[in-house]
């Protein structure tokens, strides 16, 4: 267990360049399984996902050179072999579950554990998964606390209209499609920034791919994959992060990004809490003039609200910052989280550092912000988010604060830490049995 310590009250500044986003990391390495030709991953990050998955890979026979120094990854599975018997996937980690299609391809079998999971985002079911991999004919069985995912012949393509817009299923359903000898459609298709890394990834070793970015996504599948040399981009998560963390601390961060097209509703979203976002030259930039304040909407019976669903709405993951600024800022401001139920309690532990945020459902709390607030030791759920986030608010107070049960971050972001300190915070790590 791992808790961060923060004499918080700077204002950051400087530099960062950020790593590769992990939702587009996971899901493309998984997909490395589908090709016996080798491959070249540059600007992999150093977290613990990533090593569970190249653990992995080793276990089964799978050639893996990493040199996280330079992020580094090579890659061939030419000789890659698994047991349903003793072969079991990683838990603990919620993308494991994308490993399934391409076992599939290559041995008919996959075996996932029942405890499969990622952060504790409230009810985050896997049926949506068990529909696609029946839509291509496999058989779903479960066995002694996991789940037997088998066919009897190559996968059949088929269509398919998604409950909702989810990522990982979405993903699942382009892995599967890859290997069906056919078309494949998919209606009602995630369409997020790294649900399109990954489909330029799957492009690359030649999946064609129609619709890639829309809710309706065609997959041309069972041709010979090839591979080949891939980079990862910024992720855009941990952009938003520094952006935040130099705006909460009325210092000047700098972030390098080089997809700017992805943060028009993200800039507008800053602006609400009185922040300026600009982007020049492959760089994007906080401006706050004085202190944060929420802007007052034009109809002025209403509350300023950012609100978070599937993309293109503002992103969900990136809720838990905004919720951050909304409680530094002046003013009152609401924050609906449409996806996950019951993702919105953590912000009791606000109230620790005098904080006044209340939650009116299970997905909608208001923030009354501008009281000043004080150092506090307080609790983090396994949401990467959440818990940083409270490092943020931990951050803009004077004084000593301890995010306890922050884990979660490494999880995301490589060298966190040392990111911060190079920006001039005072943070560190400390450990507990």
């Amino acid at each position: 267990m791992s808790n961060l310590i923060v004499h918080g009250g700077t204002p950051l500044r400087g530099r960062i360049t950020p790593s590769a986003n992990k939702n587009a990391v996971l899901p493309v390495l998984c997909a490395t399984l589908l090709t016996y030709e080798p491959l070249r991953l540059l600007g992999v990050p150093d977290i613990t996902d990533v090593r569970k998955i190249l653990d992995i890979f080793r276990l089964l026979g799978s050639e893996v050179q990493m040199d996280f120094a330079t992020g580094t990854l090579e890659l061939h599975h030419r000789e890659t072999v698994f047991d349903a018997a003793r072969h079991r996937l990683p838990e603990e980690m919620r993308s494991s579950i994308m490993l399934v299609p391409p076992l599939l391809a290559r041995f008919g079998v996959a075996r996932l554990e029942d405890n499969v999971k990622g952060c504790t985002l409230g009810v985050r079911e896997i049926d949506p998964h068990i529909d696609v991999f029946r839509q291509f004919g496999g058989l779903v069985e479960r066995s002694e606390g996991s789940l037997l995912v088998r066919c009897r012949g190559p996968l059949t393509p088929t269509d398919h209209w998604l409950d909702y817009a989810s990522v990982t299923t979405t993903e699942n359903f382009v892995l599967c499609a890859a290997s069906a000898g056919g078309v494949s459609t998919l209606t009602n298709a995630a369409s997020e920034p790294h649900v399109q890394e990954f489909c330029r990834f799957m492009q690359m070793i030649g999946v064609k791919i129609e619709g890639m970015g829309t809710s309706r996504v065609t997959v041309h599948g069972g041709g010979t994959l090839g591979g080949g040399e891939y980079r990862f981009d910024e992720d855009f998560h941990e952009i938003t992060t520094f952006l935040a963390l130099g705006a909460i601390t009325g210092g000047d961060v700098v972030v390098r990004n080089s997809a700017p097209e992805n943060f028009p509703l993200i800039d507008r979203t800053f602006a609400k809490f009185g922040v300026h976002i600009t982007h020049e030259n492959g760089w994007s930039r906080a401006d706050c003039p004085g202190a944060l304040k929420v802007q007052t909407p034009f109809t002025s019976n209403v509350l300023t609200k950012v609100e978070a669903a599937p993309w293109p709405y503002f992103p969900v993951d990136l809720l838990p910052i905004f919720v951050a600024l909304g409680v530094q800022a002046q003013g009152n401001a609401m924050f609906w989280n449409k996806v996950y139920d019951g993702a919105m309690g953590w912000t009791t532990e606000l109230s620790k550092f005098g904080a006044h945020v209340y939650q009116s459902d299970p997905h909608r709390i208001v923030s009354f912000g501008g009281s000043p607030l004080t150092p506090a030791v307080v609790e983090s759920p396994y949401i990467i988010r959440v818990a940083i986030a409270l490092f943020m608010v931990a951050a803009s107070v004077n004084g000593r604060s301890e995010i306890r049960n922050a884990t979660p971050i490494r999880r995301a972001h490589p060298g966190f830490v040392e990111n911060l300190r190079s920006l001039g915070a005072q943070v560190e790590w400390t450990s507990e049995e």
